[in-house]
């Protein structure tokens, strides 16, 4: 079992405590990559934190058995079993208030949650495009790509952002870009766009205060 923090041997100076880490809840709708490639950031070190619980609109989401096997406490809140998307999205808030959530991830998370105003500057989303490019209701994963590609874009890429209440709209964190090539198609320009997707999250996280 663990000692006490900050606890010294003789002779040996004291030290402080780290200072507490950041608590991440990841909402999802989908097959959690997003979630597993955080996860591995987390256990190499280069991101700071925990992910304190996974929550998803859909028991259908893969990424409710990747969060199980990561051995992390996850909940399904489906919005036909409430009276509204304000209850509905109270009920999330309780979640994340029973973990003491300090960031709101949104990682696939394919509905529209409603910010408190206690959570405003505290969820952040992972878009597929350059924003304000492509943005907006229904453009999510290959929606995303196939408009890329239908308008000609030399370039695409990934932006996290702070959310409010209007899909992929807030400031912007983080975005990194990768061209489009003459030959891709919409599986091969996403998963050009899911390695940026990997890269952008961690570093915008880094950004982020240790706890709110």
């Amino acid at each position: 079992m663990g000692g006490i923090t900050g606890a010294t041997k003789p002779g040996e100076t004291p030290t402080s405590p780290a200072p507490e880490s950041p608590r991440y809840a990841v909402l999802l709708s989908g097959g959690g990559r997003s979630l597993e490639n955080l996860a591995d950031h987390i256990a190499a070190g280069k991101v700071a934190g925990e992910i304190a619980v996974v929550i998803s609109n859909t028991k259908q989401a893969y990424g409710l058995e990747r969060a199980r096997r990561l051995g992390i406490p996850h909940e399904v809140v489906h919005p036909r079993d409430f009276d509204g998307r304000e209850a509905w999205g109270r009920a999330i808030y309780a979640i994340l208030d029973r973990h003491d959530v300090d960031w709101v991830l949104l990682l696939g998370f394919l509905a529209l949650l409603p910010i408190q105003e206690e959570f405003r500057d505290r969820v952040l989303n992972i878009h597929p495009s350059l924003l304000p490019k492509f943005g907006g209701k229904g453009m999510h994963g290959q929606h995303v790509h196939a408009a890329v590609l239908a308008a000609g874009e030399r370039e695409s890429g990934c932006t996290v952002h702070f959310c409010d209440d209007v899909y992929d709209r807030g400031r912007i964190v983080v975005q990194r870009r990768c061209p489009v090539l003459a030959d891709d198609d919409v599986e091969s320009l996403a998963a050009r766009v899911f390695e940026e997707e990997k890269r952008a999250l961690p570093e915008a996280l880094r950004l982020l205060p240790k706890r709110r």
